[in-house]
């Protein structure tokens, strides 16, 4: 199971070492990384992620200041801190740490935090998967694996079943948060995608291509340029 993670730190070769050291790691996918607290924040109303690796000393809003404003997500992601100094361990744990790492880090130190993060994300994954949608008037559950994508409208969002269509209070953003990182990718910024659901690719020029759907309309959806590689990864293209 994949865990999708953010890098927090002010200092790049901070950033740079933790990154390598994560790529020892297949089951965590590093979805982007961050300079400081605010442009963390700012990222994460774009991007889904499971866990924060956090610095404690940044200029402007430390790591332990923004660790609460990280846990007001929706799906509140783990907050891992990592500091040079061991005198924020009290402080971080104040703000329901996952756990706190010191720099610098220690590999094996490192991958027994990873082993817990991929329980967690397990323990998480097995919880029960509905999502409410709105229908004549009422509300309905869909099983996750019902819904074959999720188009954004305004401030809420479409999900397209294999024959229907729904309205949903969430905005796209919060469904990318809400379904499994695993399963559904965000290919376009209007479009999020169950992968199970794919039934083929069509490329429609040299550096674009589109999703083919096994819905009843077979519906095509475009790719971003900024997805395509990633999105080909994961599709073994």
């Amino acid at each position: 199971m994949t865990v999708r993670a953010l890098l927090v730190d002010d200092e790049a070769p901070a950033r740079s070492e933790l990154r390598y050291l994560l790529a020892a790691h297949p089951e965590i996918d590093v979805v982007g990384e961050a300079s400081s607290a605010t442009e963390a924040l700012e990222l994460s109303r774009r991007v889904a992620y499971e866990v924060v690796f956090l610095d404690v000393e940044m200029p402007g809003l430390t790591g332990v200041e923004a660790a609460p404003l990280v846990h007001e997500r929706a799906e509140a992601p783990a907050v891992v801190f990592v500091t040079a100094h061991e005198r924020y361990a009290v402080d971080a744990f104040a703000v329901e740490a996952f756990d706190y790492l010191l720099k610098p880090v220690d590999p094996d130190r490192l991958a027994r935090v990873v082993e817990r993060l991929d329980r967690r994300s397990a323990e998480h994954a097995a919880s029960v998967e509905k999502l409410p949608v709105v229908a004549g008037g009422a509300t309905e559950l869909l099983d996750y694996d019902q819904v074959h994508y999720a188009q954004a409208d305004g401030d809420y969002s479409r999900v397209h079943t294999y024959d229907r269509s729904y309205l949903c209070t969430a905005s796209l953003g919060e469904l990318e948060e809400r379904l499994p990182g695993g399963r559904f990718a965000r290919i376009h910024r209007s479009y999020l995608v169950n992968l199970a659901k794919v039934a083929g690719v069509r490329r429609v020029a040299a550096d674009r291509f589109c999703l083919q759907l096994a819905d009843e309309a077979h519906t095509e959806l475009d790719v971003a340029r900024r997805q395509s590689r990633r999105l080909r990864e994961r599709l073994g293209l």
